[in-house]
């Protein structure tokens, strides 16, 4: 039996264990999806490439550390942190599937990616969604309130430029994608954009997940902009992760089932 699961600290209130489990039950493979809470980051990725784990996903605040002992994929090696690692016979390899996570969300909501977007926020989420939304062939606006994390953060990613909170409006009135990269929102009924900045031509993905309806979310679809809950995100960084660790398509439909479930 294979054996995958997470390392972060705390990790009790992940989500992952049933929505890769019941990707296992779905095909029936035999294997289980488990967490740790470490100490450290690199003693656990040795410990578990001694004990033949099959692969692990990692979380706050291990996604830097295990830059030390993995060798990371470029896009990885870009943004600066590690979500996924895969045990292979030349050692881990580590991948950032937060990137694809949050472009395969917009994908699948059938959203063009040759525009615009804003990112707001400039921490570990939002250098993802910076570099994975490029990738993908956008220009990237990153709004954030530091500004100087913004700029930093800007010079690395391909046509990106830096931008402080206060810049939204002028931002968003002909972007096409708006993404919250930050906590603002969770738990708490706030936005980190203002509502009167929103528009209809607008597709607005909110990486909260909880609440899964935010007030960023339920401003914009007042506006009539497109909505995209977090929970999207967190559901396609993890048929990223199985695909990589299987080789198999993800079933994912039970996957997503699964996650709901648990909101």
């Amino acid at each position: 039996m294979d054996v995958y699961g997470l390392i972060g600290n705390p990790v009790g209130h992940s989500l992952s264990p049933p929505m890769h489990e019941a990707a296992y039950d779905e095909l029936g493979i035999e294997a289980r999806y488990v967490t740790f809470e470490p100490e450290a980051a690199v003693p656990a990725i040795e410990a578990a490439t001694t004990l033949g784990v099959a692969g692990l996903n990692v979380t706050i605040p291990f996604k830097q550390d295990v830059l030390d002992v993995v060798e990371p994929d470029d896009l990885a090696a870009r943004i600066g942190a590690v979500n996924t690692v895969e045990f292979t016979a030349d050692g881990p390899v580590g991948y950032n599937t937060d990137a694809v996570g949050a472009v395969r969300a917009l994908r699948e909501h059938d959203v063009s990616l040759d525009g615009e977007a804003v990112v707001v926020g400039a921490g570990g989420a939002g250098r993802a969604v910076a570099f994975g939304l490029a990738d993908a062939g956008m220009g990237v606006r990153i709004a954030n309130r530091t500004v100087e994390r913004a700029h930093d953060l800007a010079g690395a990613v391909p046509d990106a430029s830096g931008h402080g909170l206060d810049d939204l409006p002028t931002l968003l009135a002909d972007a096409d994608v708006l993404v919250n990269a930050t906590s603002v929102g969770m738990d708490e009924d706030r936005s980190p954009v203002p509502a009167d900045a929103l528009h209809g031509d607008l597709t607005v993905l909110d990486a909260v997940y909880s609440p899964i309806e935010t007030r960023l979310l339920r401003d914009a679809a007042a506006a009539g902009a497109t909505t995209v809950d977090g929970a999207w995100m967190l559901l396609y960084q993890g048929v990223e992760a199985f695909e990589r660790w299987t080789g198999r398509d993800a079933p994912v439909e039970a996957m997503n089932a699964a996650l709901r479930a648990r909101l």
